[in-house]
């Protein structure tokens, strides 16, 4: 196990107050219909103030095999690198610098309650995770606050009915879906683990409804322990379009593989609130605005006027 220096937007359990620091402070089958960007950015100011970055000294999980998303390898050693990453990966930090997009102020991050318990602030975290697959921050947002304005925890969630719970959520994508993986989880956090959400990639995967990418992302913000870079969507495809990836990739799965063969460790905990951001601004699914992307001359998918 080595310790590496990484810059994350969660804070330690022995530094500073966060969803994993004891002295924290008590106090695919539906069509998801738009949120308002305006009512969700209220809600999420109301909900909390953003985290702000800080350096972490973070000990990195053992390598363990057996396909639980935890790393295996050794991005240290010496071997294969994309053509011009280090520049493309220095022109998106100077695009992203301005940390205006809406994972900055929307993400899970900032969706849990400062005033709550440790255990139920890594609940929520893990829950807002939940929420947010195939769903775009504005409404992930907007879900927590209504969750939180009813309580927000193991307890609550398992004794609201189905019907609620749903009605809370819409239009969260696959919202029906999600209400009984939300159930299922919550049921196994209490019965197994006390309330709190397991402290391994491994126990996170698990869960229902948990895959590696949300694993990943609450590794990282509910315990402070960067364990593997978390792949989503813009991950995956900015990769691709990068070249970042020996041959394409055909799932964010596979493009976590491919990058931790390579990318330095010290990156890993960066890049996905980075490349997400970038996805949503400029590295768009549909019509890239390459014209004004730094990367227009060294992408190989850079599109022309």
């Amino acid at each position: 196990m080595r310790v590496v220096g990484v810059r994350m937007l969660t804070r330690s359990r022995s530094r500073s107050r966060g969803p994993g620091d004891p002295r924290t402070p008590r106090g695919g089958e539906e069509e998801a219909a738009p949120l308002r960007t305006s009512e969700a950015a209220a809600e999420g100011r109301k909900s909390r103030c953003p985290v702000k970055a800080q350096r972490l000294t973070v000990a990195y999980e053992e390598d363990t095999e057996g396909g639980t998303g935890e790393s295996t390898r050794s991005p240290e050693v010496p071997g294969w690198q994309p053509q011009d990453w280090q520049q493309q990966l220095a022109n998106i930090r100077t695009m992203r610098s301005g940390k205006d997009a809406p994972v900055d102020q929307l993400g899970a991050e900032h969706c849990y309650d400062l005033d709550a318990p440790p255990k139920v602030q890594r609940l929520q975290v893990l829950l807002s995770l939940m929420l947010s697959s195939q769903t775009k921050d504005q409404v992930t947002a907007g879900a927590m606050q209504r969750l939180r304005a009813r309580g927000l925890t193991v307890d609550s969630i398992l004794q609201t009915d189905d019907h609620t719970l749903g009605t809370l959520i819409y239009p969260v994508g696959f919202w029906r879906t999600k209400v009984k993986y939300i159930k299922q989880t919550c049921a196994i956090l209490q019965q197994r683990y006390g309330g709190d959400i397991p402290g391994s990639v491994a126990e996170l995967v698990a869960l229902p409804g948990v895959g590696p990418k949300m694993a990943h992302l609450a590794m990282a913000l509910a315990w402070g322990t960067v364990s593997g870079i978390a792949v989503d969507t813009h991950v995956h495809r900015i990769a691709n379009r990068l070249r970042w990836t020996k041959k394409v990739t055909k799932s964010p799965e596979e493009t976590r593989i491919a990058l931790e063969e390579w990318l330095p460790r010290a990156l890993w905990g960066e890049i996905n609130g980075l490349l997400v951001g970038f996805g949503q601004q400029t590295c768009l699914p549909v019509r890239p605005r390459c014209q004004g992307c730094l990367n227009r001359t060294l992408c190989p998918a850079a599109v022309g006027p």
